[in-house]
């Protein structure tokens, strides 16, 4: 797929069979502003897995569709392939170092709780944000690999949230924070509303207890296509004699 830079009007080419269904930003490797892709078509996530059987014809639809059902978490991975995600993010993390500090911004202990065991487990510390400057510094030195927030968590002292504040991160700041945001109006692991809401993964608290697999799979997903875009700003560097 293709898309060309908003800002200097490069045009930023990325490997389909790579490239993850939801929508995804990276950024443009000659002006580094960041550039939207829309995601794999459905079409095209089938035709990039190999020995995919074709999509079967959709039968006439007797009766109208049910209704949308309620929020639920994305359906359980199995053991093994939870065990090979772990070793997969554990393994990524690893090679950026040692892992970063969590900051932690949610107000129910129990969903923060559910949502932070997954990554203690990956070795993250986790961290309160009940030092306003302190964090604020430190997000934009790139000390916090991971935020967890609410959209309404004020950052003690200020009139902005902790959102606004990661949101607001110029974009090489904003690139190495992968950002969960916490919602009871959301629905866990929804791409579109990620993308809109310019987070890397949303869940709702209902779901934070079983959601394990579903944010390692984002994690994974979200360091594959930073890898291929720090690739291809290497052969381009390359290519340019920088």
């Amino acid at each position: 797929m293709q898309a060309t830079c908003p800002q200097c009007s490069n045009r930023i080419n990325f490997d389909d069979a790579r490239a993850p269904e939801r929508p995804f930003s990276v950024k443009c490797p000659k002006c580094q502003s960041p550039v939207r892709f829309p995601g794999r078509t459905p079409a095209a996530a089938a035709a990039a897995a190999p020995g995919a059987p074709a999509p079967a014809p959709a039968a006439p639809a007797a009766t109208p569709p049910p209704a949308a059902a309620p929020s639920r978490p994305s359906a359980p991975v199995g053991t093994e392939a939870l065990a090979q995600l772990r070793r997969e993010v554990g393994a990524s993390e690893s090679s950026r170092g040692a892992p970063t500090p969590v900051l932690v911004a949610v107000p129910d202990n129990a969903v923060a709780g559910a949502l932070t065991l997954p990554l203690t487990r990956l070795g993250h510390t986790i961290e309160m944000l009940d030092t306003p400057e302190e964090g604020g510094r430190l997000l934009e030195q790139g000390a916090y690999g991971i935020v967890i927030t609410t959209r309404n968590a004020a950052v003690p002292g200020k009139s902005e949230t902790l959102y606004q504040r990661v949101c607001r991160l110029n974009p090489d700041a904003r690139r190495r924070i992968f950002m969960i945001l916490v919602g009871e109006d959301l629905k866990t692991g929804d791409g579109t509303q990620a993308f809109v809401l310019q987070a890397d993964f949303v869940v709702n608290p209902r779901d934070a207890a079983a959601t394990e697999g579903s944010l390692l799979n984002s994690m994974a997903e979200r360091n594959r296509v930073y890898q291929a875009f720090l690739d291809a700003r290497k052969r381009m560097e390359a290519a340019s004699g920088y």
